[in-house]
């Protein structure tokens, strides 16, 4: 088969890397990059440290308003898919460029094959709330990572097509895992195991409401112990211009690499976050995490009790750290995100499946 990859932020490309490698195995695989993200930390030096194969196509569409940024995205991968005629278009998550790939190969009688269906948060005020809803209606095969998963589509009409395969970002996880400690990437790290606790706050929701961060960096100030926050820009410039002030126990890093944030993950104590992919990393390497919003993608987590949703509330932030640190931690389901053969899967449902005829 030919498939084409339509993919545009940084996670993408991570997740990406084992499903490109089990496809490379009987396959041809195009791999387009619209440029949604793109900086120096997606250099050539990036896809060699991950091993994740270079993009075939570079739109270079970068960072506009949604409707315009979603509308070049979706005259480049049309100019592309009316190249290349490919079986299968394969798109990940819910990001502007999954849903213009997904527009794209719509409009042309393509088969789609979206990773990470089925997630929902059921707030429809998140851009990526619409374009996962509006891929997954969209979608020939729809990969889900879990069975809350499947049950959201069903509720919404969708069976066909849908596959349970686990979840590709426990594959990349691990993956990546091993390319780190074959690179020995721990020994550049200078915290000690479990003596800190990590934090990123990025996500619009917080990085422009000022009332909002406030809350959370309170909350920082009055939990013990060292956090190591690795700052995003977003989150700087809003810090800077509210006139906010970073308390003593927070050390403010700059943004590291995957490779980095995955140990760094690994070896703390807890995780104060807003991200949806670091609160599955957290469960996946086993280390509690307290979420920095009032709801969440990945609801197992919370449902298992390794994960809290806190918003950005001040108390509630400081009490769900202290109830982590007095109570022992719930068990561990071995099976929640799948077996680590998600990408086998996906690729062997595509064979069954066939393409474009």
């Amino acid at each position: 088969m030919k498939i084409v990859t339509v993919l545009g932020a940084r996670p993408q490309f991570i997740k990406a890397a084992p499903l490109s490698e089990a496809l490379s195995k009987k396959h041809e695989e195009k791999i387009v990059h619209t440029g949604q993200h793109y900086d120096y930390q997606m250099s050539d030096v990036f896809f060699e440290e991950l091993g994740i194969p270079k993009p075939d196509y570079f739109l270079g569409v970068g960072s506009k308003q949604h409707g315009a940024q979603t509308g070049e995205m979706l005259t480049g991968v049309e100019e592309v898919l009316l190249k290349e005629k490919p079986d299968w278009v394969l798109v990940y998550g819910d990001t502007n460029s999954t849903l213009a790939g997904a527009l794209a190969a719509a409009k042309l009688h393509i088969p789609i094959a979206h990773v990470e269906a089925g997630l929902r948060s059921y707030n429809r005020q998140m851009p990526e709330e619409v374009n996962r809803v509006l891929t997954d209606h969209l979608s020939t095969l729809l990969f889900c990572p879990t069975d809350q998963a499947v049950k959201n589509l069903r509720q919404e009409g969708l069976t066909a097509g849908v596959v349970r395969t686990g979840d590709v970002m426990a594959d990349a996880l691990y993956y990546h895992a091993r390319r780190a400690e074959d690179r020995n990437i721990a020994e550049n790290l200078r915290y000690k195991r479990k003596s800190y606790l990590l934090a990123t706050v990025h996500r619009a929701e917080n990085t422009d409401n000022p009332s909002r961060l406030e809350g959370i960096i309170k909350a920082f100030a009055q939990i013990d112990g060292q956090i190591v926050l690795p700052l995003h820009p977003r989150t700087k410039k809003l810090l800077l211009s509210c006139q906010m002030s970073i308390p003593e126990n927070v050390e403010v890093i700059e943004p590291v690499g995957y490779l980095e944030m995955i140990l760094l993950e690994k070896e703390a104590e807890l995780i104060l976050t807003d991200s949806g992919g670091v609160q599955k990393e957290a469960y996946l390497w086993q280390v509690p995490c307290v979420t920095l919003r009032d709801e969440t993608e990945w609801v197992e987590t919370v449902h298992t009790g390794w994960n809290t949703l806190a918003g950005a509330n001040t108390e509630e932030i400081v009490a769900a750290v202290a109830r982590y640190r007095k109570n022992s931690l719930p068990p561990y389901l071995e099976n929640l995100y799948g077996n680590g053969r998600a990408s086998e899967e996906i690729v062997e449902a595509m064979e069954e499946r066939g393409g474009a005829s």
